[in-house]
């Protein structure tokens, strides 16, 4: 497994800067969708927790030379009841914070799950773009996150429809634990 650990400040700050920059001219260039294919879907995760997709977001680009998924999963500090589904529908603001980095594809948004862990799924092109965006996004999450809940996994030459359109034995859809 990689290393778990965020980027230096500064760092995780510029590069969270350059996306926002990238993400508006997508945004502009109306390139960022919200499909509806994989809505309502439910993915089974190695640590036996379980969650609802509830928004998907896509990038419109050549299709990935050297496909990889990340998993993120973190706890909301101080969110409950109510409040997840509040934060489920702020979370669409945060778009702009991913949407720009180098290699984005494609992001599967779950809902929490039944320990409070959310989870996105998402699609990138090069492992170590993928590998250098969870560690900024880690500076992010800290903000909002319980402390030491903030994992990542990225799987190398995988796409993320492989792991999400075949369902299991029972039905459900089995993905890597983070």
């Amino acid at each position: 497994m990689n290393e778990q650990r965020p980027l230096p400040f500064a760092e995780a700050a510029r590069a969270v800067g350059r996306c926002v920059v990238v993400s508006a001219g997508l945004l502009r260039r109306r390139q960022v969708r919200l499909p509806a294919n994989h809505l309502g879907m439910r993915l089974r995760f190695g640590d036996r927790g379980s969650a609802t997709v509830y928004r998907e977001t896509v990038v419109d680009a050549a299709a990935p030379r050297d496909p990889c998924v990340l998993v993120v999963e973190f706890r909301l500090r101080g969110v409950r009841g109510r409040g997840h589904d509040l934060f489920r529908r702020e979370s669409l603001l945060n778009t702009p914070l991913f949407v720009g980095f180098p290699g984005f594809v494609s992001k599967l948004w779950l809902a929490h799950d039944e320990n409070g862990a959310y989870r996105g799924l998402y699609e990138w092109d090069g492992a170590d773009r993928a590998e250098a965006y969870a560690r900024a996004l880690w500076r992010v999450l800290a903000l909002v996150s319980v402390r030491g809940s903030i994992h990542y996994r990225v799987l190398p030459g995988r796409r993320r429809d492989e792991l999400v359109d075949r369902p299991g034995a029972d039905g459900s859809r089995p993905v890597a634990a983070v």
